[in-house]
């Protein structure tokens, strides 16, 4: 789908389907549970856990933005992958990424200890070890590109092809970039699924999640564990993600507009080491962000000298960035992954990952580029200074 027909989308979603009033906007139906027309005979909606028509238009118009069949809003984010975990029994392997997202890292690996499914933790990066961890017939494999916080890229094409030549499925978290930014289901996934929390609400006052399948058998098998579970989304958050959705494109435009002038003043400061953003032409995936994506999104990360110490005086020092969890909302804000996003993961495993006691993660705003930069060149100065 092209960006002007992903723009229009958006705009379009749940826009005049009323049937009653003729409302332009969807309406919240916050009501719990619906009339039957009689007995055994069930309307479209009968409870709210199974199915809710506010929900239910949100989820059309992720799964329309994605290409795919079906769309699962869920509560959470890691609900979301919660639930694509409903597919697994004790003897199934997944593969997930050494560098994935601390929540899900934490999830997998405990899911695995107890028994749940069987688990190999690689370096996607790593062909060898790749082709090896696929040699074992996993039943999933788990993508994260742009990984979180390190930006790391996989050929989402290459790696899938070769997970479905062993018979596995393959689910990609799109968090980072938004079906604005990329359609994993295009390049051949199977399961595209996203924190809704960020970017696709993208004003830091919704957490939920949603799972997009390609195949309208598999949407429905995980539809039917949402539902029993329970672990689906609430109308109101549906109706404020929904809301948020139809400026995405907008809002992703200005985010990377700042984010690229944000990438180029760090690249260059004398208080940073290095910068993780795809956008550079030096960056290892930037040659597969331009294949796949549609732009280099608006996160980056960066390793500052002095180690923690001057991660704390940056953070000490700064006003318009807000230290805080999460990312993608019109809001900058700046984050200590060891400490935050990734403190669920075992110091060696982290460090494993590359994630290092002075790495500080950005999600950059959409405030006017000169205050941004105004702001970080504050903080980064007085982070060096004795």
């Amino acid at each position: 789908m092209s960006i002007n027909k992903i723009t229009t989308a958006a705009v379009q979603a749940g826009i005049n389907i009323d049937p009653h009033h003729g409302a332009v906007v969807a309406p919240i139906y916050l009501s719990s549970t619906y009339s039957l027309k009689g007995f055994n005979d069930k309307r479209e909606f009968d409870y709210s856990r199974t199915g809710n028509p506010t929900r239910a238009t949100f989820a059309q118009a992720i799964a329309t933005l994605e290409q795919g069949s079906v769309g699962i809003v869920t509560s959470t984010g890691m609900a979301a992958v919660h639930l694509i975990c409903q597919l697994l029994s004790t003897d199934d392997l997944v593969v997930i990424p050494h560098d994935c997202y601390g929540g899900s890292f934490r999830l997998f690996t405990h899911l695995a200890k107890r028994g749940q499914f069987k688990l190999i933790v690689v370096d996607q990066n790593d062909q060898k070890a790749l082709a090896k961890a696929l040699a074992q017939k996993p039943k999933l494999v788990l993508l994260e590109s742009p990984s979180n916080p390190l930006l790391r890229l996989v050929d989402i094409e290459q790696v899938t092809k070769a997970c479905h030549k062993v018979g596995a499925l393959v689910a990609v978290d799109n968090t980072f970039l938004s079906p604005a930014l990329q359609q994993p289901l295009l390049l051949g996934a199977d399961i595209v699924f996203h924190s809704t929390t960020k970017y696709i609400n993208g004003h830091s006052d919704v957490v939920g999640g949603v799972v997009v399948t390609k195949e309208q058998a598999l949407g429905e098998e995980l539809a039917w564990w949402a539902n029993c579970i329970g672990i689906t989304g609430s109308a109101f958050d549906s109706f404020l993600a929904l809301r948020g959705l139809k400026t995405l494109p907008i809002r992703i435009k200005q985010h990377q507009e700042n984010a690229e002038k944000v990438a180029a003043f760090l690249k260059n400061h004398t208080a940073i080491d290095v910068v993780y953003y795809p956008g550079f032409t030096d960056h290892p995936g930037h040659d597969i962000a331009k294949k796949q994506q549609s732009g280099f999104g608006a996160m980056l990360s960066f390793e500052i000298t002095g180690g923690v110490n001057a991660v704390k005086k940056l953070f000490d020092n700064l006003s318009l960035f807000t230290l805080a969890q999460s990312l993608g909302g019109v809001e900058s804000l700046i984050s200590h992954p060891p400490t935050m996003t990734h403190a669920g993961m075992e110091e060696a495993a982290r460090l494993e990952a590359g994630i290092t006691d002075s790495l500080v993660r950005i999600s950059v705003g959409i405030e006017a580029i000169e205050d941004i930069l105004a702001d970080l060149a504050h903080g980064l100065e007085q982070s060096q200074i004795a």
